[in-house]
């Protein structure tokens, strides 16, 4: 609604003109209309004070945007089909998220029966947001069904893997092109850059392995077996050690960077499936989700011992936390919302309702 003066009530004397904004809001007010402010496109109902927290919603394909200060939705920005992995660029000036036009296939249903259900890869690739606007600027392409990746140390490339192809892409932002694919096996699912940004490691379902592709020559370099169903891969931030949860064996698997070498496979409990990984800033703890186990676990990796859990939800899976360390956010797929954990009590203090089946989470600054 836009609100205007009466044009018959002649100019507005020089004293009176100070009093515009208060007289406009009371009137207002009296017709029991809104402020105009709520009428603004959902992108930007608010302005954030610190950092946004990103959750793609799978099922009502969109993005909601969550203020960590205030631990509130302030938009809801639409991407596409079924976005899932998401990724907030080094300069915190945009996010991706990636689109995938390929149906749902659960791990319980047969491969001829997933063959049979529809698939348009008109639909594929990796949407990017702007974050100062809160728009959708465009969809680059990125292989068949993408459904994780990462990005260059430079924000000049995106690697994602192409679970049904057994590829892992690489796309030019700038350009907006495909500039190569590698074989990496059979179902690659997580994409991590290691911290030193020259190898790129993606996890192989099927293979049970992770995989690293040497970002310069775009060939793979290293092959390293873990547990069964590995799900995503995150590092310490010197890159000494690498965290891989494995989904159907129930453990996070330790590797040795300098070796390349498995040094510990931690169990993570009877009911876990562990899936997202997330590694404190100053490298102190590595938490994990655990799908079905319904809970948030925390690594103490001078250990590689569990020293703490806390129940979030049903089915946590994408987890980020904010830049201070004092924060969790856990995506809760089945119940619609996003739990927030204080980690110095590892306690649940909020919950946060999004848009449908939550998947993933990414944590960046709030660029104005």
């Amino acid at each position: 609604m836009r609100l205007t003066l009466d044009d018959t009530d002649g100019p507005m004397p020089a004293v009176a003109r100070p009093l515009l904004p208060l007289l406009l809001l009371l009137a207002a007010c009296a017709k029991g209309d809104k402020p105009a402010a709520t009428d603004q496109p959902s992108s930007m109902t608010s302005q954030p004070s610190g950092e946004l927290a990103y959750v793609t919603n799978e099922d009502s394909r969109d993005l909601t945007v969550i203020d960590v200060a205030t631990d509130s939705v302030i938009a809801t920005i639409f991407v596409g089909t079924r976005p899932r992995g998401v990724r907030v660029s080094h300069d915190g000036k945009t996010v991706f998220i990636a689109l995938t036009g390929s149906p749902k296939c659960p791990p319980t249903m047969p491969d001829e029966e997933c063959d049979k259900l529809k698939k348009d890869p008109t639909l594929d690739g990796v949407a990017v947001v702007d974050v100062r606007t809160r728009t959708l600027l465009k969809t680059l392409p990125a292989g068949t069904d993408p459904e994780t990746f990462d990005i260059s140390l430079d924000d000049r490339t995106l690697f994602v893997s192409n679970e049904d192809a057994g590829l892992l892409s690489i796309v030019d932002i700038t350009t907006g092109a495909v500039t190569g694919s590698v074989k990496v096996g059979d179902e690659p699912e997580g994409v991590t850059v290691q911290p030193d940004g020259k190898i790129v490691w993606v996890t192989g379902e099927s293979d049970h392995n992770i995989v690293g592709v040497d970002i310069a020559t775009a060939r793979p370099v290293q092959d390293i077996e873990v547990g069964q169903r590995p799900r995503s891969v995150a590092f310490l931030p010197d890159g000494s050690k690498g965290y891989v949860t494995n989904e159907v064996s129930g453990t996070v698997t330790v590797v040795d960077m300098a070796s390349h070498r498995k040094i510990k496979a931690i169990a993570m409990g009877d009911k876990a499936r562990p899936m997202g990984l997330a590694v404190a800033t100053d490298g102190k703890r590595v938490y994990a989700s655990l799908g079905r186990g319904t809970t948030i676990a925390a690594i103490d990796p001078a250990t590689d011992s569990i020293v703490g859990t806390v129940e979030v939800g049903t089915r946590p899976w994408g987890i980020a936390i904010s830049n201070d360390g004092k924060k969790l956010y856990s995506a809760n797929g089945p119940s619609n919302d996003v739990t927030v954990v204080a980690l110095a009590t590892m306690t649940v203090i909020r919950k946060i309702t999004v848009g449908s089946v939550p998947w993933g989470v990414a944590i960046g600054p709030a660029i104005r």
